[in-house]
């Protein structure tokens, strides 16, 4: 899928995300070309909770998934998703979700559903919001500097997206100063979600993946652009707490606490803009800076 086609890029994103049965517990799903080099990991995080959603009852809603990603996938190529019913409980229910691309695994879901119920309720006080009003788009930062972009991406980076990102502390990724690991960005749709949880759930999954990695550099005064510089999920884990809608503002707040051996640490947590903590989110990302072995070496 083109990333940046002239249609309704929100209508061709939900498309993508809902994916093809071509078998019991089987799907197939195809993939979009941001300029990455590879299939984002949003992507197939947004389509693994798909195809387990199409194979659980539907008074169950996700509470948690965790993730790994296991190879990198090509955008030329479908991704089949083989769907393990491990599990159908009174009141949970349990999915193992493997996605696969030429005969090979390269990604793997568990996903755990649960039915509504009452319970406690408490959650950390909400951090002080800035924004989303006043907040320039993560979009208008990029046109900002169009002429540093690679031109091979240039047209992927600045064009039309299905989300709005708003960060309130963004940095220039091709002169990047050191700073306290501590992201926060504003993100919805560009219109409207269908009123079905499950998809805003997935769409969130999808959207949880951007730029959560690039929040372990900031200390270092680097960032994903350079070109001595790999950055990919190695994993990834999210929990869902209470109702929301992704047409609707919400709050990410990401942080850094360690990184080590080329691998970054980071957390995050969602909240509407009432203060509502919708969701958690945590990832351990590969931050291979090249040119630190090249320097080691001499």
């Amino acid at each position: 899928m083109d990333a940046c086609s002239e249609n309704n890029v929100l209508e061709e994103l939900l498309r993508l995300l809902k994916l093809e049965k071509i078998e019991e517990n089987i799907f197939r799903g195809q993939s979009q070309d941001l300029g990455f080099g590879s299939v984002f990991g949003g992507q197939v995080l947004g389509q693994a909770l798909s195809a387990a959603y199409q194979t659980v009852p539907s008074d169950r809603y996700a509470h948690s998934l965790h993730a790994y990603f296991l190879r990198m996938g090509d955008v030329n190529k479908p991704i089949v998703y083989e769907v393990d019913c491990i599990r159908d409980g009174k009141s949970f229910t349990t999915r193992r979700v493997v996605a696969i691309q030429k005969g090979q695994a390269i990604f793997s879901m568990s996903a755990s559903f649960q039915i509504d119920e009452p319970g406690f309720d408490h959650q950390d006080s909400a951090p002080e919001m800035i924004g989303p009003d006043g907040i320039v788009s993560e979009l208008e930062l990029a046109m900002a500097v169009a002429d540093k972009i690679p031109e091979r991406i240039r047209d992927k980076i600045l064009c039309k997206k299905p989300i709005e990102f708003r960060p309130v502390n963004p940095i220039d990724p091709f002169y990047p100063e050191k700073r306290v690991p501590m992201g926060y960005t504003w993100l919805k749709t560009i219109d409207k979600m269908p009123d079905d949880f499950r998809v805003h759930q997935y769409m969130l999954a999808y959207a949880s993946d951007f730029g959560f990695v690039a929040t372990s550099l900031y200390p270092h005064g680097h960032s994903y652009w350079e070109r001595d510089m790999q950055v990919a999920s190695l994993d990834h884990a999210l929990w869902f707490h209470r109702d929301f809608r992704m047409d609707e503002w919400l709050y990410y707040v990401m942080k850094s606490p360690s990184a080590h051996k080329a691998k970054g640490l980071n957390f995050g947590s969602i909240y509407t803009q009432k203060g509502e903590l919708v969701a958690s989110v945590a990832q351990e990302g590969l931050i291979r800076y090249h040119a630190m072995k090249k320097e080691t070496s001499l």
